[in-house]
């Protein structure tokens, strides 16, 4: 049998926490790029995604990010716009919910994005529609059954 000479395998890596998450620089878009976000996952390391132009665009994960962040409907994402395919893009950055939040803030980002509701144009918040889910029972009706 021949000697492992690596410093473990999968299971070491799944344990493995990169801390580069807790607090890093706010990244703006430079030209090329174009904000975006995640319609839904499409699997094979890519997502359709809805960008802030208003161009619906198939994205590809790029391999450093691949397994490694994890990305989901409804999170805003920074992509490469690719100078032959304009239907395509590759994501270069997922943002986390405060950087999301600081992007509206500062105006990058459109006040008619809806951030952290998992699909975009979802569910509204503001509907009624969840009163009709309770039923009232009355002394009177129980004595009958």
């Amino acid at each position: 049998m021949p000697k492992n000479k690596g410093k473990g395998g999968k299971n070491r890596k799944r344990g493995k926490n990169e801390a580069d998450d807790e607090k890093r620089e706010l990244i703006f878009k430079e030209d090329g790029q174009e904000y975006a976000q995640v319609l839904r996952m499409l699997g094979n390391g890519r997502c359709e995604a809805m960008c802030i132009d208003g161009t619906k665009r198939l994205c590809h994960i790029r391999g450093k990010m691949h397994k490694k962040v994890w990305i989901a409907a409804g999170d805003i994402i920074l992509v490469g716009l690719r100078d032959y395919q304009d239907d395509k893009a590759d994501v270069i950055l997922k943002y986390m919910p405060d950087e999301a939040r600081l992007l509206k803030a500062y105006g990058e980002l459109p006040e008619n994005t809806r951030l952290n509701e998992g699909i975009a144009g979802g569910i509204d918040e503001e509907d009624d529609g969840g009163a009709d889910d309770y039923i009232e029972f009355e002394d009177e009706d129980i004595d009958k059954i």
